[in-house]
């Protein structure tokens, strides 16, 4: 092909490179008439998410991933070519020349070439299934290198390292991760941080050696590979994933003259021109001020910088915040600012939980007014909080350290208002606050509208939460209606999601999210659609449909522990239980060595199960007439009683039977928090009834009801709803009441907080219940009556099902066990073992140099 014949009436505008940020910048420019915008991709399909590359390996596609389509450019009036990889640039003529021949003339060339994984200069790198994580081609690679294999190691504990790392656990592969400096994430997080992240990394399966350097990799004896290190130790595996940094793809700028920084990148100026004022390197390939962006965020504001100026717009691009919030492997990390405090005369304030692992540090300027820096590792929830202080320089309250210590008062708060308009809620998109009033002030009503006219929450996601909250503030200065959306993905609350999953019969969050969402869900919308799903169908968790939905807990029906290991509750209805029964448990708890403890709830927990042993123990529990607690689930967890009339004197009702017949109707109802129940058998109140979500005392006259009640940091008293119910009456008021919390309460609302949120109260759920006030009992009951009807133990489901059970195993190609589980004894039991114990009683293992040795 010759140079294309383009109108000249418009300028010609090459991309090269249609990743996310070229992809941006395409966005951007085509908004505005006078171009004709040329892209050329090396790669085979056109820009995917890669923040998201991961989630391929849970059942995504590559076309579930894309950010646009060949008809979407075409509507824009964007060219494209795909395998169409540039090797030449002639300045002078102002063209460029793809590996086939053709050639394209440009006015403008953007350079979008991104950035390559850097795989270190180690003999044997390039042996068969060395591979690195980029690319949808890529993954393809890593997926038909783990269906031949059993172990896989990624070399590099970074960002991508770690994500990497999940996508190979994701894989079933017993995974390693190797990184040459002393910690985790070394850039992000401090020592401790980096610590506490790899403890719990390590508690999900995935083993981590730090400080170590690959000196050769050569052929197993047991695996496909040896890696051997420079400390004498080795370690085998049969897939060996590079993720060790990456390096900007700068090639066409070094051969064709465009000046380059001492260690690489294209350099640009604040406009994102090169040495070239007629070139331009947008993302990971271009060198500001001496420093390569390798987040989205940036790559995206030198795209709007770039567009900007070929305009003939003023915007500059100055640099971009490099704070990050994330999940990897289900662990919350947080990073901003000085993580280091290296700043002069920088003061920490730190907490450390190590019961919870959870860890927070915030650095302040000496005079503790202004914010530089913060880690959070296990729990970010006051990320968004605390990067707002720090990007806007707010002055910190008088006792900072309040802004991350738990607390039983309440915490000093930086409502949105406090904010400037200059304030950034997006850093993907650079959305400010100012740019979110301009929206609303423009005719945006919702938080889906805003959504879609600045484009927040369409990079990372993670500003979701804090968008709405501007948008809701803004809304109510407005007299506008304040929508509670769930997430991103729905412009829904939980209520409204549960009656179209209802009226519409839908069974699966597919079809939900293509139905009325968009995207591929969060760790927020798919729990909660999950237990929609539950409450209305009452299916088994565990299906193919529903299982990538489930958290942690409900994936292995159990709660998993600090150590990595898990509980196992055999459900106790009132607290009864026969010496048989009591038998089968010590039998239990012995063979396993388990951690035995009477609970608050009127049952008995064993912890310490690995979670290969967890079927065993159930079958064992199961085969003698046990079934499920739901401990791990949000659901009904116990009924609590006392004796009642059959033993106790002051009984005046047998409030044992009472407790069985209520924990056995409503078992395994899923709900949007945990349900905790109580009966007392007379107003002595033994079994602490008015702290229940359902309190149920006896009178002379039959049964007085309490509802909302809760414990924990904020204690509540249940308020009483009515008074001498026979039985019939109580059961159909619990039935109805619990219905309407199911079907109407936020995601992890409590009865507690969602009574007294609920307009009207305690006097509009008596009219409700009591009085049909709105016409809904018969179809409340109906509802209660199917759950209850289609109740199964979701433990006896599994363990009849050989394919389900293969879910529980520390890995999934191996019998091997997780060697970083280790107890030591305390008070005749066992007790998860801290680092100091493991190092002191040689507890410690290395498990590089493990290998099997085959009995004599």
């Amino acid at each position: 092909m010759s140079t294309s014949d383009l109108s000249q009436s418009k300028q010609n505008i090459v991309v090269v490179g249609n990743g996310m940020v070229g992809h941006h910048f395409v966005e951007q420019l085509s908004q505005f008439d006078g171009y004709n915008i040329t892209v050329l991709s090396a790669e085979s399909r056109l820009a995917y998410d890669r923040v998201h590359l991961s989630e391929y390996f849970s059942g995504k596609t590559a076309d579930d991933l894309a950010l646009t389509t060949p008809e979407n450019y075409q509507q824009l009036g964007v060219n494209f070519e795909l395998d169409a990889k540039v090797t030449q640039i002639d300045k002078a003529a102002k063209t460029v020349t793809t590996e086939s021949g053709d050639t394209f003339s440009y006015d403008k060339l953007v350079l979008a070439t991104g950035s390559y994984a850097f795989v270190p200069p180690i003999p044997g790198k390039d042996r068969e299934h060395c591979l690195v994580y980029r690319t949808i081609d890529d993954l393809d690679a890593i997926q038909a290198s783990a269906n031949t294999g059993k172990v896989g190691v990624v070399v590099g504990g970074g960002l991508l390292g770690l994500e990497a790392a999940n996508a190979l656990k994701e894989l079933g592969l017993d995974t390693h991760v190797v990184e040459f400096a002393p910690q985790l994430m070394g850039v992000q997080l401090d020592q401790a941080g980096g610590l506490l992240l790899k403890n719990k990394i390590e508690s999900l399966g995935v083993t981590v050696h730090t400080e170590k350097a690959t000196n050769v990799i050569v052929d197993g004896d047991d695996c496909v590979h040896k890696m051997e290190f420079a400390d004498g130790s080795h370690l085998e595996t049969d897939l060996i994933l590079f993720s060790a940094g990456i390096r900007p793809y700068d090639n066409l700028a070094r051969e064709f003259d465009l000046t380059l920084g001492e260690r690489g990148g294209i350099v640009v100026n604040n406009q994102c021109q090169t040495s070239d004022d007629d070139i331009y390197a947008i993302g990971e390939c271009a060198l500001w001020n001496n420093f390569i962006y390798g987040l989205v965020a940036p790559g995206y504001s030198m795209a709007k910088v770039a567009a900007s100026h070929i305009i003939g717009g003023e915007d500059k691009f100055t640099g971009a915040d490099m704070s990050t919030k994330l999940k990897l492997m289900g662990v919350e990390v947080g990073s901003i600012g000085d993580a280091h405090a290296k700043t002069a005369g920088a003061q920490c304030y730190t907490y450390q939980n190590d019961r919870d692992n959870v860890y927070k540090k915030m650095v302040v300027s000496q005079d503790g007014k202004t914010l530089l820096g913060a880690v959070l590792v296990g729990d970010t929830s006051e990320y968004d909080a605390l990067l707002q202080y720090a990007l806007n320089g707010i002055e910190l309250p008088e006792n900072p350290d309040a802004l991350i210590l738990p607390s039983s008062g309440e915490k000093p708060t930086l409502g949105v208002d406090s904010l400037p308009d200059t304030a950034t809620i997006c850093s993907c998109l650079n959305v400010t606050k100012g740019d979110i009033i301009a929206a609303v002030d423009a005719g945006a009503t919702d938080v889906g509208t805003i959504k879609s006219d600045t484009k927040a929450t369409t990079g990372c996601g993670g500003c979701a939460a804090l968008l709405k909250t501007v948008a809701d503030n803004e809304f109510a200065k407005r007299g506008l209606e304040v929508k509670k959306d769930i997430c991103s993905h729905f412009v829904y609350s939980r209520t409204e999601l549960f009656h179209i999953v209802k009226a519409e019969k839908i069974k699966t969050f597919d079809e939900l999210v293509s139905k009325h969402g968009k995207g591929m869900g969060c760790e927020i919308c798919k729990p909660a659609v999950a237990s929609i799903l539950a409450s209305v169908y009452n299916d088994y968790i565990l299906e193919d449909d529903h299982l990538h939905l489930q958290d942690t807990n409900d994936t292995y029906l159990g709660n998993m522990q600090k150590d990595g290991t898990y509980s196992v509750v055999p459900r106790m209805p009132g607290g009864e239980v026969t010496p048989d029964k009591l038998i089968v448990i010590g039998e239990v708890a012995k063979e396993y060595n388990l951690y035995t403890k009477v609970t608050g709830g009127q049952r008995i927990d064993l912890f310490g199960a690995r979670v290969e042993q967890l079927p065993a123990i159930w079958k064992r529990l199961i085969d003698a007439g046990m079934e499920t607690g739901h401990a791990y689930g949000k659901s009904l967890r116990t009924v609590k009683s006392c004796v009642g009339s059959t033993w106790c004197r002051y009984g005046v009702q047998d409030s044992m039977s009472m407790a069985i017949f209520l924990e056995e109707r409503y078992k395994g109802l899923r709900s949007p928090h945990k349900i905790k129940f109580a009966v007392s058998g007379c107003t002595r109140e033994c079994a602490e009834a008015q702290s229940k979500d359902i309190g149920v005392i006896a009178t002379e006259n039959g049964w007085n009801l309490y509802v909302s009640g809760n414990g924990g940091m904020k204690p509540r008293h249940g308020d009483l709803f009515a008074t001498d119910l026979d039985d019939a009456t109580l059961i159909k008021y619990i039935d109805r009441y619990l219905m309407f919390y199911v079907r109407t309460a936020d995601r992890l609302q409590r009865t507690s907080v969602w009574l007294e949120n609920l307009e009207g109260g305690l006097e509009y759920m008596q009219k409700v219940v009591k009085d049909d006030h709105l016409g809904i009992n018969d179809e409340l009951e109906n509802q209660m009556d199917a759950v209850v009807a289609t109740y199964q133990c979701e433990w006896k489901t599994t363990v009849d099902s050989p394919e389900k059970l293969k879910r529980f195993r520390q890995f999934v190609n191996s019998d091997k066990q997780d060697v970083n589980i280790q107890f030591v004894d305390e008070r005749e039991q066992i007790r998860p073992a801290t680092l100091t114990e493991k190092a002191e009683q040689g507890l410690l293992i290395d498990t590089v140099n493990i290998t099997e040795v085959e009995p004599a």
